[in-house]
């Protein structure tokens, strides 16, 4: 992986960590590509059970680096091909659907500020300890574009249709404090504590039993956009693979041992 993006797996966890930390992790076309890869390698392999998605510095991410993004609409009025909306494509929507899709839980450790799109990958966690002076903000309206990253669909879903639609119309920052209330944020605690906090609640994932998170988090994006019917038959699909698992064996044999199950992902 490229500097920008850090890229570490162990005891089941990996780790991707923003390293853009002079540009507050803004994403510049080498950090998208990189961390859609990341994100990617994660989805796929076999001795990853979770992920942790946090990042370097005093900000989560700013979004777009719209230093970059100028350039390229400058090559993209004079004829050239600065590729500037194509980003969303190629980038914003392959590295949420990576987040979403992935067969393992993914959590958010946000350090700082998260705007834009990093909003968006935030959100599209599954899980988000957020330091208390971090802070959220949609951004687009600022700077006259639309909501991308997925956050016309998660944000609504997290905090309702009208509490989204004000802050994607009157941008603003939101902080910890607030996300917390609003249930962006699912755990807030000090600043000091964020790294080994979000370590703990993503380990702890990375020791569980894989195959029941995978089908926790199917059913949970199914039924986002199905109805009840459509819920319960899902439902009676992923409790059959669930219950097929190793894991689900171990588990009951723990139960009625009095034991601690010890999980193996499978």
């Amino acid at each position: 992986m490229a500097d920008t993006v850090l890229y570490d797996v162990t005891d089941g966890l990996a780790t991707i960590t923003l390293n853009r930390p002079e540009a507050m992790n803004a994403l510049n076309t080498e950090a998208k590509v990189a961390l859609r890869d990341a994100l990617q390698s994660a989805a796929v392999d076999g001795d990853v059970r979770a992920v942790l998605l946090t990042a370097s510095g005093r900000a989560f991410c700013v979004g777009q680096d719209l230093k970059e993004h100028v350039q390229n609409l400058m090559a993209d009025r004079e004829g050239g091909d600065g590729g500037t909306m194509s980003t969303v494509r190629e980038h914003y929507n392959p590295i949420v659907k990576a987040i979403t899709g992935m067969p393992k839980p993914v959590v958010a450790g946000v350090n700082g500020v998260a705007a834009g799109a990093g909003f968006g990958f935030a959100l599209a966690a599954d899980y988000r300890v957020v330091a208390d002076t971090a802070a959220f903000n949609t951004s687009f309206a600022g700077v006259a574009l639309t909501a991308d990253s997925g956050l016309s669909w998660t944000l609504p879903r997290a905090i309702g249709h009208s509490r989204a639609s004000d802050l994607m119309l009157f941008p603003r920052n939101v902080s910890a404090r607030e996300a917390y209330e609003l249930g962006i944020a699912n755990r807030l605690v000090p600043a000091g504590e964020l790294a080994a906090t979000a370590l703990e609640v993503a380990r702890t994932l990375a020791s569980g039993p894989t195959v029941s998170y995978a089908s926790l988090k199917g059913s949970l994006h199914f039924a986002a956009s199905s109805d009840l019917d459509a819920a319960l038959e899902k439902e009676d699909e992923l409790q059959t693979h669930a219950g097929s698992s190793e894991d689900h064996a171990i588990a009951v044999r723990a139960f009625l041992a009095k034991e601690k199950p010890v999980y193996l992902g499978r």
